[in-house]
């Protein structure tokens, strides 16, 4: 059961919000952040951190969470954002995003570890948090299943790409068929890693 956010309630804290995101680490496609806020009382043992779910699990709990949230919020950071400010910045530009959505009075913000500066609420970044707490754990979820269904649609948009297998992580197919056909414009994200050498020499690296 997770249950750190046991650890944060009080007088002064009686909603906390969950922050988390997926899609850091691949070539191609968004990255995805997802906000979460449970009333205190709330638990399920089903949910977890989302890289501990199959896919399955993952798509029957994310219903779950939608339909027991007293909050929730999902945001993407697109290809042209990621390769403009870089993925750590573009990432905390979407949980930024998702926290404006969140149409209830919060106390505290827990983060899987991304620092965030400069919100109005109090922000502590969690090691590990998609793994200890709930609200975490649940945005984890929400980010996974949204991203792996954008990618399911480049998939059968670009099929000779693979993203349904790989969602855009560099596998050895997916660096084959880049290979064979090249990066697409607005998938593949220009400043990564060896999709950059494909374009300008000299563009900025993050």
């Amino acid at each position: 059961m997770l249950d750190k956010e046991k650890e944060y309630y009080s007088e002064e804290v009686k909603l906390i919000v969950g922050l988390d995101e997926a899609g850091r680490g691949p070539l191609a496609g968004p990255v995805v952040a997802a906000a979460v806020v449970f009333d205190p009382s709330f638990s399920d043992e089903r949910i977890n951190d989302s890289k501990q779910l199959n896919e399955k699990k993952r798509e029957e709990l994310y219903d779950l969470i939608i339909k027991n949230a007293l909050a929730y919020a999902i945001e993407l950071a697109d290809v042209e954002e990621i390769d403009k400010y870089n993925i750590l910045e573009a990432d905390k530009r979407a949980m930024r995003r998702c926290l404006k959505k969140i149409n209830v009075p919060y106390d505290l913000i827990l983060t899987d570890a991304v620092p965030l500066y400069g919100e109005k609420k109090k922000v502590i970044p969690l090691i590990k948090g998609d793994a200890t707490c709930l609200n975490i754990a649940a945005a984890s979820i929400l980010a996974k299943v949204t991203r792996d269904r954008l990618m399911n649609e480049l998939d059968a948009k670009y099929p000779e790409y693979g993203f349904k297998k790989h969602k855009g992580y560099g596998t050895k197919n997916h660096l084959e068929a880049i290979e064979k056909y090249g990066p697409i414009e607005g998938v593949h994200r220009k400043t990564f890693k060896p999709i950059s050498s494909y374009f300008d020499p000299q563009l900025k690296l993050f």
